[in-house]
């Protein structure tokens, strides 16, 4: 039985400010006054559990009660995953028009594109919803509680905190220059400013230092622990300080090779936390995957019962079976039904060519399927992903997909990225590491992979072409290619070229302002401070 901090959440309070979330539709629901919730210290937990479960859900029910009525009405993961992953080699998707990817998928949206709207306001939303906590977890305000219930309502402040802090890592890597609001500004008629790149970065840097702080008991998160399931721990807060640092090139645009030392060191706290390498890489995305704590850092619960997701982990796996092929079977998955909504394009199993049968992440389904995407929305063309599945360790289905959605939980942050990373930021300049240690971490990648040491690596092999290739092997369909190629300065020049970038079969480069999406149209109108550079 899954462990869900966050089964039961409340949402309350009059809490948006008027111009981040522009359109009126954008509004979160008021149930609730922050007079009548932020009462105990259990209705703090479960606020919180709302922040915690407002990436994964559309709102309090599961067939209604939405957070936001806007252009798509989806999840923040749905939102996420198609923004990172749509206009990269990792996804073909086949409704074109009839979900609305067109653009992701060519990379060719604009500041009206509905994908793009929905995630800035998800974000937005999310960011508030931190606000509203955080305003209402001041010392002052929790004075009148017991001395053990002020402790435990301090280590949810340091959640939300965390929370915020990814929040606006997200707006920045996806928006860039974007509005800055916290729970100090005020709540009606403020026009949030716009900041830089730059200056998020310092925002998101100082808060992740603040909670990382293990001399301020009362400001920091707790370390893992199995009451920590789904929830941030300093695991966390280490790996996305270790994601702030290593794209601080493309976030400041500055190289300063210190961030790279940063890097490695936020990659060393992590690895002191006592993580280790799950044995089954196929195990980390099941719907036993909450078993993998060993390996999994910081994950998102998805229940097919308490928090009913059709985004999220649900997307994925439904979204990778055929609903027109008569070969592959939905129930193979623990599924009911395939969606049919992509695969993916022909560039990532090309990675694997000669090592198809001996790496063990190599998981597509080819039966009936071209490598090679000739169109890009036929179903027949491209590989279908096998790697998230709704079955447990036991090969059992583990919900009724087509009532609930899955029971597998969304892997946000997992120790073989700190692996790569920690190489990656070596390789780059960083210092505070050596080669054989940075040799070890690739090559226990490599053993999980291959089952043995026939496929090691020595030094020289491991190179910055080699990192960003393993990152596609292990890490494909979890979030993280777009970020990847605009790091190597691949996304949009014609440097790498993949089947069907910029709307042709060949593929071709784009104009470098797809490295950032614009802020939606909505916003603009609703506050001047902002805009868009190149749209």
């Amino acid at each position: 039985m899954k462990k869900i901090f966050y089964i039961a959440f409340y949402f309350c309070s009059t809490l948006l400010f008027t111009s981040c979330i522009g359109d009126l539709d954008q509004y979160p629901h008021v149930d609730e006054t922050s007079s009548s919730i932020y009462t105990s210290a259990e209705n703090y937990k479960s606020v919180l559990g709302k922040i915690y479960t407002s990436m994964v859900t559309t709102g309090q029910e599961k067939n209604g009660n939405e957070d936001l009525s806007s252009n798509s009405g989806q999840d923040y993961m749905r939102c996420y995953f198609n923004l990172q992953e749509c206009g990269t080699d990792e996804v073909a998707s086949t409704w074109l028009s009839g979900d609305n990817v067109t653009g992701l998928t060519y990379l060719s949206w604009d500041a009206n594109d509905p994908w793009v709207s929905d995630m800035y306001y998800r974000i937005y939303y999310n960011i508030a919803l931190c606000n509203e906590f955080l305003r209402n977890a001041t010392d002052d305000k929790i004075g009148s509680f017991s001395a053990d219930d002020q402790k435990q309502i301090r280590t949810y402040r340091a959640e939300a905190r965390f929370m915020r802090a990814l929040f606006y890592y997200h707006a920045l890597d996806l928006f860039r220059n974007i509005p800055f609001i916290t729970e100090n500004d005020p709540l009606v008629g403020y026009l949030p400013p716009r900041y830089t790149g730059a200056q998020i970065f310092n925002y998101i840097e100082s808060e992740l230092n603040a909670i990382t702080n293990t001399s301020d008991t009362n400001n920091c998160l707790s370390a893992n622990g199995s009451d920590m399931y789904g929830r941030a721990t300093l695991g966390a807060a280490y790996t996305l300080q270790a994601k702030l640092y290593l794209n601080a090139k493309v976030y400041t645009n500055t190289d300063n090779q210190e961030m790279y030392t940063k890097c490695i060191t936020a990659c060393k706290n992590v690895i002191a936390q006592g993580y280790s390498l799950e044995s089954d890489y196929a195990k980390l995305f099941n719907a036993d995957n909450h078993l993998r704590t060993n390996e999994i850092i910081f994950t998102l619960p998805v229940d097919a019962t308490n928090t009913v997701s059709w985004g999220s982990s649900t997307y994925i796996v439904c979204g990778a079976v055929s609903n027109t092929s008569e070969l592959q079977k939905p129930e193979d998955y623990g599924v009911k039904s395939g969606w049919g909504m992509f695969r993916v394009r022909g560039n990532i199993p090309e990675l694997f060519t000669g090592y198809e049968n001996t790496d063990k992440r190599y998981m597509f389904f080819t039966t009936g399927q071209s490598q090679d995407v000739e169109i890009i929305d036929d179903q027949t063309n491209g590989y279908f992903v096998e790697k998230w599945t709704n079955l447990t360790d036991s090969k059992e289905t583990a919900s009724n997909t087509a009532d609930g959605g899955v029971n597998t939980d969304y892997p946000l942050f997992r120790l073989a990225d700190v692996y790569l990373m920690i190489a990656e930021a070596f390789k780059r300049g960083g210092t505070g590491i050596d080669a054989t240690t940075v040799v070890g971490y690739i090559n226990d990648l490599q053993q999980r992979a291959y089952g043995d040491n026939s496929n090691n690596k020595t030094e020289d092999e491991i190179t910055l072409s080699f990192i960003l290739d393993e990152r596609a092997r292990e890490l494909y369909w979890e979030g993280y290619r777009r970020t990847d190629l605009i790091r190597y300065s691949l996304f949009t020049s014609n440097d790498y070229k993949w089947q069907w970038k910029g709307g042709v079969k060949e593929g071709t480069g784009v104009n470098d302002r797809y490295n950032i999406y614009p802020i939606p149209t909505t916003e603009l109108t609703a506050n001047p401070n902002l805009y868009n550079e190149n749209y």
